[in-house]
C-alpha cells in the first residue's frame, strides 16, 4: 500500500526521483498514465494488470467506456527505475499534468499520484468539503 506525501523536483532530463518509501512496493518496472484531476497515476505491474482486466470487461458499445479506456491507455507508458531511483517521465505526461519543476508524490492505497506543486496546492485550496464527503462515505458503509 502506498501512503504519504513527498515533495521533490523534476530534473533537467525530465526525471523524477521516486520516494524511497514507494520503491520497494513499486518494483523496478511500473506503469504511468494520465490520471484524473490533472495528475498522473503510477501503478505496479500487477495492479495495472488487474485494472486492465476490469477495463477489458467494459462494454464496447458504451461511448463513455470507450472514451475512458482511450484516455487511460493512450497516456500509459511502462517505465523503469534507474539505480538512483529515478524514472524518465514522457513529455506528453509532463504537459498533461502541468509539471514545471516542483512535484508532489502522494500514496493513494494501490497507486501513486504525481502532481505539479501548483495543481496540488490548487486542489487542496479548492472548496472541497471533506466533512460532507466523509458523511457521504459513511452512508456507503465506509
Amino acid at each position: 500500500m502506498f501512503i504519504g506525501e513527498y515533495q521533490h523536483a523534476l530534473d533537467n532530463k525530465n526525471r523524477i526521483i521516486v520516494p524511497s518509501k514507494f520503491r520497494e512496493t513499486l518494483g523496478s518496472k511500473f506503469v504511468i498514465t494520465k490520471g484524473l484531476d490533472g495528475c498522473l497515476y503510477i501503478y505496479t505491474i500487477d495492479e495495472w494488470s488487474a485494472l486492465e482486466e476490469k477495463l477489458r470487461k467494459l462494454p464496447l458499445t458504451s461511448k463513455d467506456a470507450r472514451a475512458f479506456v482511450r484516455f487511460f491507455f493512450s497516456g500509459a507508458n511502462e517505465l523503469e527505475l534507474d539505480k538512483q531511483g529515478r524514472a524518465l517521465i514522457p513529455q506528453n505526461l509532463i504537459e498533461y499534468a502541468n509539471i514545471k519543476k516542483e512535484i508532489i508524490s502522494i500514496g493513494v492505497m494501490s497507486r501513486i499520484e504525481i502532481w505539479s506543486k501548483e495543481n496540488w496546492e490548487e486542489y487542496n485550496n479548492s472548496n472541497i468539503d471533506f466533512d460532507e464527503i466523509a458523511e457521504k462515505m459513511s452512508e456507503l458503509g465506509i
